[in-house]
């Protein structure tokens, strides 16, 4: 025979760890999304970095000045 209390008090622990299981597979979700946000922005950063060391060619004759000169 089980002590009611007792049996009271497993029964909401019971619950307890179900709201954390739940609680913890959220927050997984969550920082999944981060890291992905987060290495698409690190890509980017690296092509615009990438772009300020080799700036594209200048459109125009090579040499001549603007024609606003």
């Amino acid at each position: 025979m089980v002590d009611p209390a007792l049996a009271e008090r497993l029964t909401e622990l019971e619950v307890k760890v179900a709201y954390q299981d739940r609680l913890l597979g959220e927050l997984d979700d969550v920082v999944r999304s981060f890291t992905q946000k987060i290495e698409a922005l690190e890509r980017e950063l690296r092509e615009v970095r990438a772009g300020i060391k080799s700036p594209p060619a200048p459109l125009g004759p090579a040499g001549e000045p603007p024609p606003h000169y």
